[in-house]
């Protein structure tokens, strides 16, 4: 019986082991989202390289960069002999996916829409390849009730505040502004935070002062990929004047969001941001506490 007993641990440890060969053990990700969600559920051993966009935690700025998950080239990820590339729907060239998929490169593309059904679906997947999926339902479970006490929190504050009209605004090099539209992760943060979005179109498209001032946003939000706090509100207003005359220019109401926060769809740090809008968007409400469970 002893012997028997021993020889069946044997051959469930030899199982386990088999199936841990199996998975892919040097990654690429591309897209700041995913990359978290890889190092969230301790992967971050087997990440070789990232895509610039994948800016947190820090120690990922010391892995060799893949370039822009939009712009990526094959002989670079290539030099890194991964086993797999993920990313999202925005990753490509095409071309150069086909080329990794024909040197033998598995390419995994998980969905980059700003709801909560495609998270679960993107944590499922990567929790099965990297054998963490009891993990992936835990991370996913938390996020939900964080989302919901988020919910419950906007539906008391507006109960003694309407909703703010909220312009998110993204900073590209030379001082072009493009306002994010309603299919957008940032229009979704701005109405889960309980903002109200002012623009009907679909994705970023170019603002003009003009319409600018025709929508009078009381809040402005910020995200750029050059600057941070003060100094991108600095030179956003320097560049843009415009913005001063705005409500929200006039009652300094001009937020930044770190524009890594909006790549490869619902990350590990959104419900924190919308924490901090919640209370920039309310604050005459009771602040929100991040007394929870990370």
């Amino acid at each position: 019986m002893r012997m028997k007993t021993l020889l069946a641990c044997a051959g469930v440890l030899l199982s386990q082991m088999a199936v841990a060969d199996a998975l892919p053990q040097r990654w690429v990700s591309a897209g700041g989202a995913l990359s978290e969600w890889v190092v969230a559920l301790g992967g971050e051993n087997k990440l070789v390289g990232v895509d610039s966009t994948s800016q947190y935690p820090r120690s990922l700025r010391s892995l060799p960069s893949i370039g822009y998950q939009r712009a990526l080239a094959a002989e670079g990820i290539l030099a890194l002999k991964p086993d797999i590339l993920v990313g999202s729907a925005e990753t490509g060239p095409p071309p150069v996916l086909a080329q990794l998929k024909a040197a033998g490169v598995r390419i995994e593309l998980l969905a980059a829409k700003p709801d909560v059904p495609s998270l679960q679906h993107n944590l499922a997947r990567i929790g099965q390849w990297l054998g963490k999926e009891t993990e992936a339902q835990g991370l996913m479970a938390a996020y939900q009730q964080r989302l919901e006490r988020q919910a419950a929190w906007v539906e008391q504050a507006r109960q003694q505040q309407p909703a703010p009209r909220v312009l998110m605004l993204l900073s590209h090099a030379g001082g072009n502004l493009q306002a994010a539209g309603k299919d957008t992760l940032a229009a979704w943060m701005i109405a889960q935070a309980g903002g109200q979005t002012l623009t009907d179109h679909n994705g970023y498209q170019p603002v003009s002062n003009e319409a600018m001032l025709a929508l009078d946003p009381q809040v402005i939000l910020i995200a750029s990929s050059r600057l941070q706090g003060d100094a991108a509100k600095a030179a956003l207003l320097e560049q843009n004047p415009i913005l001063a005359q705005t409500r929200a220019g006039r009652e300094g109401r001009v937020l930044e969001i770190d524009a890594t926060l909006l790549v490869g769809g619902l990350g590990p740090r959104v419900p924190d941001a919308l924490e901090t809008l919640s209370n920039a968007f309310y604050p005459s409400a009771s602040p929100q506490t991040a007394g929870v469970s990370r």
